[in-house]
């Protein structure tokens, strides 16, 4: 029996430039069209931009130019078009019918890049919740006229009350998926609770995909005194690496600790069934005590890529919380005097500055600590090993009285040790 190879998608990029109206340079997000559309696994074998200050409502470029793209793949062998920009169901079948060859747009190419991407549960289940709210209002079939059942010649048989079924399934199913998102999310909350509950600062890594957040990550767990090998997350040079939220405890050499927290990189025109379905995973954000705006030093579309990430932490409601930004990948930047001032230029890859990334987030995170001096009984042995065990002491005399001890502690223990002051 021969064997059948699948062929590898070759794609036809298509770009609509509206002008002013334009959010993003068209010319930065078709280039970034090309990288997903290659993280999928696709070759891209042109890429078309058109000008149109309207769009076509049947064919979203119009008939004259759907034979121009038409010609275009099959000159140059294309399997494939994809477009910049979220098509509807009846744009992407009358597209489909015209040109004879399948047809994407940018919101399924990001879906489809997170389904070969997600390993946990979790992020599988909020990859399955988006593809099934993206297909669900474009399931082939007769669009709006299913909803009016009996509706006419046309609208009768069969076929409707097939893709009735198949819309109630979906359906079901996303409600399904919803529940146990629901779940995740109350388990995430409980986690939460507790460390704010022990008064552990929280880190949360913020910004572009590939910027290197992972990196970052891994890098400060190896400068954390319990920075053991198991504990590093994975990390690669490519698009969405991480879907899902990891969560690192760094124990400083002065037994300061912090949670960090790893989550979901962004992108241009992010759709918002992504973003709603991952809110379980980026809520982590929200609860931080601190956001790291990672940004990569070396992408010429570094400022795009942060209004981008601005956007998107406005969207989740985390746009007042306190922000650091970082600038990433210096090594890879030729000119050094362009470094960047409004923020810590460090390289996850050297680790170049990260002790001045660290000393940034001691003093943000920390800032609550008090200065203390305690005499301890002899008879309390247990605050003593409490406080030796939690805390950074900077001068210990055993006194007639007890025990001396000078140290900075956490408010809530400067508070319920107040007796002891002195």
């Amino acid at each position: 029996m021969d064997e059948i190879i699948e062929e590898r998608p070759r794609a036809v990029l298509i770009g609509l430039f509206q002008g002013l109206k334009d959010e993003y340079d068209i010319e930065e997000s078709m280039i970034e069209l090309s990288e997903l559309a290659r993280a999928a696994g696709a070759e891209v074998a042109e890429i078309m931009i058109q000008n149109k200050a309207k769009i076509e409502a049947a064919t979203y470029i119009g008939s004259g130019k759907v034979e121009e793209v038409k010609l275009m793949v099959e000159q140059t062998g294309s399997n494939m078009v994809i477009f910049n920009d979220e098509l509807s169901g009846a744009q992407i079948r009358n597209l489909e019918n015209l040109m004879d060859v399948k047809v994407i747009d940018r919101t399924a190419l990001i879906l489809d890049i997170f389904a070969i991407r997600a390993q946990t549960k979790t992020a599988k289940l909020q990859v399955e919740l988006a593809q099934l709210r993206y297909r669900l209002p474009r399931l082939t079939g007769f669009g709006g006229q299913l909803s009016k059942q009996g509706g006419g010649i046309g609208t009768r048989g069969p076929g409707e009350q097939k893709l009735e079924i198949d819309r109630r399934r979906i359906q079901e199913r996303v409600d399904e998926i919803r529940k146990q998102v629901k779940e995740v999310q109350k388990n995430r909350t409980v986690q939460r609770q507790l460390r704010e509950k022990r008064e552990v600062p929280i880190v949360a890594l913020v910004g572009y995909t590939n910027a290197g957040k992972s990196s970052i990550m891994n890098q400060l767990i190896r400068m954390s005194t319990e920075g053991e090998e198991e504990k590093q997350v994975f990390e690669k040079d490519m698009l969405f690496a991480t879907l899902d939220t990891s969560n690192r405890r760094i124990v400083l050499e002065d037994k300061k600790e912090f949670i960090l927290t790893d989550t979901v990189g962004f992108v241009s025109k992010l759709p918002h069934s992504i973003v709603d379905a991952f809110k379980a995973t980026l809520e982590e954000a929200l609860s931080a005590d601190l956001l790291i705006h990672v940004v990569d030093a070396s992408n010429p579309h570094h400022p795009m890529q942060m209004e981008v990430t601005h956007h998107v932490l406005k969207e989740l409601g985390a746009s007042e919380l306190p922000m650091m930004t970082v600038f990433n990948k210096i090594d890879l930047v030729e000119d050094r005097t362009a470094l960047f001032g409004d923020g810590i230029n460090i390289s996850a890859k050297t680790g170049e500055n990260f002790d001045h990334l660290l000393e940034y987030i001691k003093k943000s995170v920390f800032n609550s600590m008090v200065r203390a001096t305690f005499l301890v009984p002899y008879s309390d042995g247990k605050t003593t090993s409490y406080l030796c065990e939690n805390y950074q002491v900077d001068r210990m005399d055993h006194l007639e009285e007890g025990t001396l001890l000078e140290l900075e502690v956490q408010e809530k223990d400067y508070n319920r040790l107040s007796q002891y002051l002195r």
